[in-house]
Order: C-alpha cells, then structure tokens, then sequence
C-alpha cells in the first residue's frame, strides 16, 4: 500500500523537471515584424485622429444637422363661395390640374333667377327714371304757360292803373262820378292780386320740376343699387363653377355628385407639387451662424442614400412654441429649461425626376453648411466690446 501511494510523487517529480528542461517562449513584443505592425497602426490612429480634428475645426463643427425635417407645400383648400348641390365633379382623385382649369359645378338656378329678377328690378327702376322725365317736359309746358298767364296779369294790373290814373283828375273836377273811381281802383287791386296768383303759380311750377328731378335721381340710385346687386348676383352665378387657383395636384378629395355643399366647407385640396419644400426644425443652440442662402444637403427616407441639394430660404420669425395655440407662460409656476426649436425653410433645388417622387409629409435629414458666417461670432463680440467700451466713457 505504501509502495502504491509513493507512485505519483516519483511521476510529478519527473514531470516537474522535464518542465524545466524545456526552452522558454519569446514574447511576441520581442518580434520586429510586430512591433513595426504596431507602430504602423499607432502612426496611423495618430494621423487619422489629427485629420478628423482638423477637419471638424474647419468642416464639422459648422455642419448643423436635424432630423426633425419634413417636406411641406402650400396647399390651397378648395371650398365653395356659395351654397348648393353638387352639379358636376370634373376632376378625379390624385388629378394634374391647372391653373383655371374647373373643378366642380354646383347647381346655379337659384342664383340665375335671383339676377334675373335684379335685372327685371333694373327695367322698374330705369321706366320709374323715364316716367319722371315725361312729367318734366310736362312741366315745363306748365311753366310757360304760367309765365304767359303772368304776363297777361301784369298787362291787365297796368292797364287798370292806368285808368285809375286817368280817372282821378276827373274825379275830382267832377267830371266822372266818384262810383266810378272806386270801381276802377278795385279793379286794379284785382288785376295786382291776379299778377300776385300769376306768380306764385310760376314758382310753384319752377319747385316742381327740382322735385320731379329729385324722383329722377331716386330712381337712377336705385337703378345703380339693382345693378350692384346684378353684379353680385353674377358673381354667385360665376361662382359656382369653382377652379384651380394654382397648378398642382388634387388631394383630399371629399366631394361627390348630388352632395349639398354649404359655403366655406373643405371640399378638396390642390398640392403645388412643383413647389415643395422642406421645413427644418432646428434647436436654438443651432441657428447662431446660419444665414439665408447657406447651402443644404437632405436626405429624404424615401430615396436613401440620394442625396438632394438645398439652400435656407427663410427662418421663421419666431421659436414653434410661440405660434402654437396654447403657448407656454414661464413666468408661472416652476420653470423648466427647455431647448426649443426654430422652423427654418429650405427651398429644394431637385430635377424633374426627383420632385416626381417628393410629396408633402415626407420625413427628411437635413444638414445646413454654416461656413460662409463662421466670423459672425468674433465679429459680433467686437461690436459687443465697442458697445461696452463707449458706454464706459
């Protein structure tokens, strides 16, 4: 038993000295080969690390990209002006239209007997004016019959004052009887009121006519009202008939023969799909260097891998939040910092080719080169130490 236990020390004694019989290994750091593989590699980091530094200090830095882009088109929403039912759609979903070209008809009968009977209100009003002018010509014949009755009143007043005249000293000689003084002195005072009555009725015939020429001009005003409704009339009837008021393409199609349509109700919409562009939501820490005009490269998620050229058109006068319809007051309550975001437009400089397959709502990657304003900020820190400097003195 004891010979058996002692067996395994004399064989790990054995092995332990074989292990020290054999070479020892080089280390792999000893090799020349490795060691220049290393150095290759480590030169190479280095270089690599400078190069992406450099450029991001004179390229990358100035890159301002967001992927909160989306492609945008003013839309016009086609409503009618007036109310009806639907006569005639002319224009299928998804249609080409032009500008001019019609888009639906609504029933326009009401609208034609409604300026019909404004024209029949017109003839009223225009008999009403000649009517007028008759009783004008009339009275101007009564005009001068009423100066004829004046002149022949003032011949018979001078007539009878002249043989009052002759019969006083006849009178009063004895000659004639004093009956027949007074006779002639009263008729002299008749034939004065008779040039009295003469008169008046010349003035009131003169008055007459300024009154008939007030009903003349009462009666071209109402005339001229008729025919402003006429207009207005018409152009319900012209409305009715409703046409694309730009080029593009009919979308959100609603609208349906024999539906009722109340004016002002979305009936469809024309997309101007020639006129695209993209709205950029940028963060605020973004837009410090960005100009109009800056060159722009998108990235739509419907062609990937193309890239589109752009260039900033315009950045909206205000942040997203402060032209929603509940904007935020963080003068109450605890406040929060939060970066916002600027909606900046981007005007799409694409082929033919390319907008054929661009719609509105369409995601897009957007990245705006900022290097033409990269002395803004040293410049605008001078102008600020200046400031400072003559508000100093």
């Amino acid at each position: 038993m004891a010979e058996h236990e002692q067996q395994p020390d004399d064989s790990s004694e054995s092995h332990d000295q074989s292990a020290e019989d054999a070479p020892a290994r080089p280390s792999p750091l000893k090799s020349p080969k490795v060691r220049i593989i290393l150095l290759l590699v480590l030169a190479a980091a280095v270089i690599g690390g400078v190069l992406w530094y450099v450029r991001y200090q004179s390229v990358g830095k100035f890159m301002q990209g967001t992927d909160d882009a989306y492609i945008q088109a003013d839309a016009v929403t086609i409503s009618p002006k007036v109310s009806g039912y639907v006569d005639k759609v002319f224009v299928a979903d998804n249609q080409q239209v032009k500008a001019g070209d019609p888009l639906l008809r609504i029933d326009a009968r009401d609208y034609r007997a409604q300026a019909a009977q404004v024209e029949a209100q017109i003839d009223v009003a225009r008999a009403n004016a000649e009517g007028v002018r008759a009783q004008i010509r009339e009275q101007q014949a009564a005009i001068d019959k009423a100066r004829s009755d004046l002149a022949a009143a003032r011949s018979d007043a001078a007539f009878a004052h002249a043989e009052v005249v002759r019969y006083q000293p006849l009178a009063a000689s004895g000659a004639e009887t004093r009956e027949k003084l007074s006779q002639l002195i009263n008729q002299a005072r008749q034939a004065d009121a008779q040039v009295a009555a003469a008169n008046a009725a010349l003035v009131s015939a003169t008055r007459r006519v300024g009154t008939l020429q007030a009903q003349v001009q009462q009666a071209q005003a109402q005339g001229q009202a008729s025919r402003a409704q006429l207009e207005a009339a018409n152009v319900n009837v012209g409305a009715t008939i409703i046409r694309a008021s730009i080029d593009g393409r009919v979308g959100d199609k609603t609208v349906r023969i024999g539906q009722f349509v109340q004016a002002g109700t979305r009936l469809m919409s024309v997309v101007p799909v020639q006129q695209l562009y993209v709205e950029a939501n940028f963060k605020e820490t973004q837009l410090g260097l960005m100009r109009v005009g800056q060159p722009v490269t998108l990235e739509v998620d419907a062609l990937p891998g193309v890239e589109i050229r752009g260039h900033v058109e315009s950045v909206s006068p205000g942040t997203g939040a402060q032209f929603s319809l509940l904007p935020p007051q963080n003068a109450t309550g605890n406040f929060t910092k939060i970066v916002q975001r600027i909606p900046v437009r981007i005007a799409i400089d694409a082929g033919q080719e390319t907008r054929q397959l661009l719609v509105p709502g369409m995601s897009a990657d957007v990245t705006v080169d900022t290097r033409s304003a990269k002395g803004t900020v040293q410049r605008i820190k001078d102008e600020q130490e200046r400031h400072n400097e003559r508000r100093a003195r």
